[in-house]
């Protein structure tokens, strides 16, 4: 399928395509006028790439893990640069808790003050 084809499958732009392409996360192959050709199995291998960086993974960690996912092996590095990964997406979650926590308390103190008809306290 060309260009176009696995970036509207998934909702990327044919730009970040060519981006993985460049990171060496996707490989095409060219027609003989030279556009890009991609197997089908570009779709799932996409949506995997989205769902790695939104976990936020590094196009760097991205290529470390897809021979894991693509044959199964696993080294003991990988597995090291998964835990730290994993360590660090804690550490992003647990800054985030305070915040949320503070704003679950503002959002019961204004309900309960507009259900009371009342302005919300200072």
């Amino acid at each position: 399928m060309r260009l176009g084809k696995p970036a509207s499958r998934v909702g990327v732009s044919v730009r970040a395509l060519r981006y993985y392409e460049a990171q060496d996360l996707l490989a095409s192959v060219r027609s003989p006028s030279g556009q890009r050709q991609y197997p089908d199995s570009a779709v799932d291998r996409v949506q995997l790439i989205q769902q790695l960086y939104s976990s936020g993974l590094s196009s760097r960690a991205i290529v470390e893990l897809l021979p894991c996912v693509e044959t199964g092996d696993v080294t003991p590095e990988l597995l090291d640069r998964l835990s730290a990964e994993r360590g660090r997406i804690d550490a992003q979650v647990s800054t985030l808790v305070k915040p949320r926590d503070r704003l679950d308390a503002i959002i019961t103190m204004a309900a309960t003050a507009r259900s009371a008809g009342r302005p919300c306290p200072r």
